[in-house]
């Protein structure tokens, strides 16, 4: 029996039994090993340790890791001493009635200031619409849309060797080439039953009307042949599986593969070392047929739920159980609801606090409201301006949860929209025009109460094509003007401080701010406030007339300011002072150019 400390990523360092010194926030690993012979130690072993330190006094769930090994990942979420007691069910004497201790410390500020994972945790801020860290900093989270990370198409080296974006970029490169831009997040899908590089469909589903077999949008639409998505760690569940007639096509997803876990573990560790907190989904929706037809559900999807976030809790992640981006080719919403509830009653909630969402079309609030398992709302699949309303309803929405835009306008993706003209929802990836839908999705987003953050995403990396038939390949994608621009959300979101955080979002601020184009990325604006009216944030989408802004303090002085969203400028407006009238209002003179701005307002006192 061993505790094994992982430093995100870094060299692991094997303690003994006296009483180590580590770092608040930081992963240790608990080994156990089991003395009895199980048929499926994943299925039949249920394995924790009963953790107790300043403040914290809770059972941790771990995970079944090859043959007779056991681990459960904890850490400690304040200075002082800790102490744990490990069980099992059954009991095992290898895994039962261990004990040990640690004693963690504080980072130094210069030590955080190095890697904002060192900061803890998110956690919503005191009012419940934006992120914080467990050290009360606040956060903006930036990510890009990586759903195969775990698989081949992010290929995994050991060595830091760097390489130019191409076809030989390595998942490090990729993960240097966004921190360089600002980004301090990715989305992924932990696991698809039969990712790999077989020559098989690479999700087969069922439709559980007909109980016929269908193929995933991630299989080549041409031939069905699957994506290649293999990787060191192969398959993440065994064969064969249960599916008659198609035993050898889809896996038996109640007997796991733990080595590819065990390479992904290597790329989430790594994310952490970056500086990125990544969100990690378990499954896409459209395993849910064949998961809920040939296996016992909920408990073996929430089995496999529980596995991917014991193995990830003490990794400074965002989790959710499940994609839900479509309805097309699932289960009902309510059975991944009963799924997702089941870990919290037979579980608990995630020890240390991680955030769990989902990915939800069209919202979170939509599918499924406020369950005991979410604590942060999506937006996603939805892209136009006329869909940004939805966070404006999860803002408004009790109880108070943060908001993030998961999954809105992709770069270079061709849309197809009933009775709209391609032109406006689409533009060629790496264009103006692109770049310029990308930012109308961000800034209205934000501003229709997404103060929790964006999730960008591009036609080439999200699919992760390498294919050379491939239109957009991931590696040509990835130097988009559209990407490097998503930093300047963070200049124009803490250009007053963390206030941006007590924002209240209302389009109606501005007026007008709409056309009755409502498929669309030009045209509309959009504004949040403070309660106390003395500060304004407000976007204009390319197109929107000159305006007005209103429910400011009467006869008052706010310094105002442009905000060039693509170079991440501000700019005074006219002398750098507006003046506002006996009823609030403040008449803006023309936007700069023709394009999109924004808009910072704050009263002088």
């Amino acid at each position: 029996m061993r505790i094994l400390i992982v430093l995100l990523g870094a060299t692991s360092l094997t303690l003994g039994a006296s009483n180590p010194v580590v770092h608040v926030w930081e992963k240790q690993e608990i080994a156990l090993h089991a003395q009895a012979s199980f048929r499926n130690p994943y299925v039949d072993v249920v394995v924790w340790v009963d953790l107790k330190g300043p403040g914290f006094q809770k059972r941790v769930y771990g995970f079944w890791d090859g043959a007779n090994e056991f681990r459960v990942r904890i850490l400690a979420t304040a200075s002082g001493q800790w102490s744990w007691t490990s069980g099992s069910s059954p009991r095992d004497s290898g895994l039962s009635g261990k004990t040990g201790g640690f004693t963690a410390q504080p980072w130094s500020e210069a030590e955080k200031a190095e890697n904002i994972c060192r900061r803890g945790f998110l956690r919503p801020t005191p009012n419940g619409h934006a992120f914080e860290q467990a050290d009360g900093a606040p956060f903006l989270l930036l990510g890009d849309t990586w759903w195969s990370t775990p698989s081949f198409r992010f290929p995994w080296t050991s060595d830091d060797a760097v390489h130019p974006m191409g076809p030989q970029a390595t998942f490090k490169d990729m993960v240097r080439f966004r921190k360089a831009e600002g980004f301090n997040s990715v989305a992924m899908i932990a696991a698809f039953p039969n990712w790999a590089n077989d020559g098989k469909p690479s999700n087969l589903t069922m439709n559980d009307e007909d109980h016929t077999l269908i193929r995933s949008a991630w299989a080549d639409p041409k031939t069905g042949d699957a994506k290649d998505q293999h990787n060191e760690g192969g398959q993440p569940f065994l064969f064969p599986g249960r599916v008659p007639g198609y035993e050898d096509v889809f896996a038996d997803i109640d007997r796991i593969n733990p080595a590819y876990f065990q390479y992904l573990d290597k790329k989430i560790d790594y994310l952490n070392l970056q500086g990125f907190i990544p969100f990690i989904e378990v499954a896409r929706r459209d395993t849910g047929p064949v998961w809920k037809k040939f296996y016992q559900w909920p408990d073996s999807y929430t089995r496999f739920i529980e596995y991917v976030f014991s193995r990830y809790q003490a990794n400074n992640v965002l989790l959710s159980p499940v994609h839900y981006d479509w309805f097309i080719g699932t289960i009902p919403r309510q059975y991944w609801d009963q799924a997702a509830s089941l870990v919290i009653e037979k579980y608990g909630a995630p020890p240390f606090g991680t955030l769990v969402s989902t990915n939800s079309n069209p919202s979170t609030l939509v599918n499924w409201g406020h369950p005991s398992w979410l604590t942060f709302h999506q937006t996603g699949n939805q892209r136009p301006h006329d869909f940004f309303w939805y966070m404006t309803e999860i803002f408004y929405s009790t109880p108070a949860m943060p908001g993030v835009a998961g999954e809105p306008y992709y770069p270079g993706y061709h849309y197809v929209i009933p009775g709209q003209a391609a032109s406006s929802y689409f533009a060629e990836g790496g264009t103006e025009r692109d770049s310029l839908y990308n930012r109308s999705s961000m800034y209205g987003n934000f501003l229709s109460g997404g103060f929790g953050g964006h999730i960008y995403g591009a036609d080439g990396i999200w699919q992760a094509n390498v294919e050379p038939e491939a239109r957009v390949k991931m590696w040509d994608a990835f130097p988009w003007e559209s990407g490097a621009q998503v930093k300047y959300l963070r200049e124009f979101a803490f250009s007053n401080g963390k206030r941006f955080q007590e924002l209240r979002p209302d389009a109606d601020l501005v007026t007008p701010n709409k056309t009755s184009q409502t498929m669309s990325f030009e045209g509309w604006a959009f504004a949040a406030r403070t309660p106390e009216r003395d500060f304004f944030l407000v976007y204009l989408e390319q197109g929107a007339p000159q305006a007005r802004v209103r429910g400011a303090v009467p006869i008052a002085q706010y310094q105002a300011q442009w905000f060039d969203p693509r170079h991440g400028q501000w700019i005074d407006v006219g002398s750098g002072t507006l003046t506002t009238t006996d009823s609030g209002w403040i008449d803006l003179p023309p936007q700069p150019t023709q394009e999109d701005w924004g808009l910072r307002l704050i009263l002088k006192k």
